[in-house]
């Protein structure tokens, strides 16, 4: 046991409750696709459900590994990385909105040669603008309102990587939205830049739900869940009877009956399936690791002796959740349906290697054992998170 011990103490380094709720997580993610995948196995594979169980392992397995590469680099590294991976995201996305592949309508996916697999820019350019933004706020402390040579560099991208991805995703454009603008009231950016964010960020959003793909899908969803009386949507029906039927504890593992009638059981609405087979405490539980991780990622913000390093904890831990929070709310009937996974649970392939690096990058912050490359005025950044 205690060469165990040792053994995950040098090479599990990092806040120990994020590893323990990752894991856990993990877990409960392949039990849950493997159950919810049965329907999909039988159109595709023949009913063989094991092909599905085996590809879905073996891509936690890869997040879970890509996740301890990220924990390994210093954080400050992060700062430049973000930089360039902001300039391969812009051309990407152009590229995929023209060019890539169209499903339900909408060009998000470009499928990479050799391995034909498929992959989503807008999760790269996510990251990477996320990790911008803490980079260049945590740079910029010091003269934080000053105009030009603070805000005008953030805004540009904000709003044309929010653009970008909002033609052809736009509740993934309108987190990311909410996700800056978090990170701009941490970086103590003046109310009045905040609010011009807010403009800018809702022109650009704007123009893209007119000029986009999803424009009359974004329109037609708003509508169906703001009407008193309208028709349900089927896919909302069949979540909100598996939440139901699923009761306390639940009709048991591998028990789900609307599995075989809900669209995408087994990525947006995994967690009507989740409470249908373990019922509200199941439910209960995976919400609780969610808040738990917001807590534990928003800890490093206090504890974090550098700007940069707790900026980028925040922005990182509060998307994930948010984006967690949203599907749930979604699945419950508490929020106009979206297309977005629940992440570490849903099945997928970017979104979950997109996932392991960004809980990588919050456990490289939180090692606490290596230096920022931004180290001004960390105290008022604290105390900031501490007020958000």
């Amino acid at each position: 046991m205690i060469a165990i011990k040792e053994w995950l103490d040098e090479n599990l380094k990092g806040d120990s409750i994020i590893w323990g709720i990752v894991i856990l997580l993990s877990i409960i993610s392949i039990l849950v696709v493997y159950s919810a995948t049965g329907t999909l196995a039988y159109k595709r594979m023949g009913g063989n459900t094991e092909a599905y169980l085996i590809k879905h392992s073996l891509l936690v397995m890869a997040s879970l590994g890509v996740m301890w590469m990220a924990h390994k680099v210093p954080y400050k590294y992060y700062a430049k990385l973000s930089l360039v991976a902001l300039w391969v995201a812009v051309p990407l996305l152009i590229f995929t909105y023209f060019f890539g592949s169209n499903i339900n309508d909408a060009n998000r996916w470009l499928t990479i040669p050799i391995i034909n697999q498929a992959f989503q820019p807008s999760d790269l350019a996510k990251l990477a603008l996320i990790a911008a933004v803490a980079g260049m706020l945590a740079k910029r402390q010091r003269n934080i309102r000053d105009f030009q040579s603070t805000f005008i560099p953030i805004i540009i991208w904000i709003g044309l990587i929010c653009m970008l991805i909002a033609l052809a995703n736009m509740s993934t454009a309108v987190l990311l939205l909410a996700t800056c603008l978090l990170l701009m009231f941490i970086g103590r950016v003046p109310l009045k830049f905040l609010a011009m964010v807010c403009l800018i960020g809702g022109l650009a959003l704007t123009t893209a739900i007119f000029v986009g793909q999803r424009g009359g899908t974004f329109f037609s969803r708003i509508e169906n869940f703001t009407a008193k009386g309208g028709e349900i949507p089927y896919q909302a029906q069949q979540s909100y009877i598996a939440i139901a039927t699923g009761g306390i504890a639940g009709k048991g593992p591998g028990k789900s009956e609307q599995r075989n009638f809900l669209p995408h059981p087994y990525s947006d609405f995994i967690y009507a399936i989740i409470v249908e087979e373990y019922g509200l405490i199941g439910g209960g539980v995976v919400l609780f690791l969610y808040l738990a991780l917001l807590y534990r990622g928003m800890r490093v913000v206090a504890i974090s002796n550098r700007p940069f390093g707790g900026l980028l904890s925040a922005g990182l831990s509060f998307a994930l959740v948010l984006q967690a929070m949203v599907n749930m709310a979604v699945a419950v009937g508490l929020g106009p349906i979206t297309g977005l996974p629940l992440p570490l649970l849903s099945m997928g392939g970017t979104s979950l290697i997109f996932t392991g690096v960004s809980l990588g990058i919050i456990l490289s912050v939180s090692r606490g054992d290596h230096e920022d490359a931004f180290p001004v005025e960390a105290n008022s950044i604290r105390r900031t998170a501490k007020m958000a």
